[in-house]
């Protein structure tokens, strides 16, 4: 069996133009297309959905999400 190492960066240019959720550390959801990550894990997302414990509390265009508020990535295949 191989293991297949990927860093960060790899990853997030992978999934350009995908469906992602972004779990900030506050516990908050934002669900949204990536548009365009950074080195520092600074994420544009358009049709962006914000969730809180679940629950769709807004809809946004386009958002800005700071690196240092993300806790993890996750693709999706459809929406939630």
């Amino acid at each position: 069996m191989s293991l297949w190492k990927q860093n960060p960066s790899d990853f997030l240019k992978q999934i350009i133009g995908l469906l992602v959720v972004v779990k900030l550390n506050s516990g908050v959801d934002y669900q949204g297309i990536l548009a365009c990550p950074d080195g520092y894990m600074n994420l544009v997302l358009e049709q962006t959905e914000e969730y809180i414990n679940g629950q769709l509390k807004n809809k946004y265009g386009d958002a800005f999400i700071g690196g240092k508020n993300v806790l993890y990535i996750s693709t999706q295949k459809r929406r939630m």
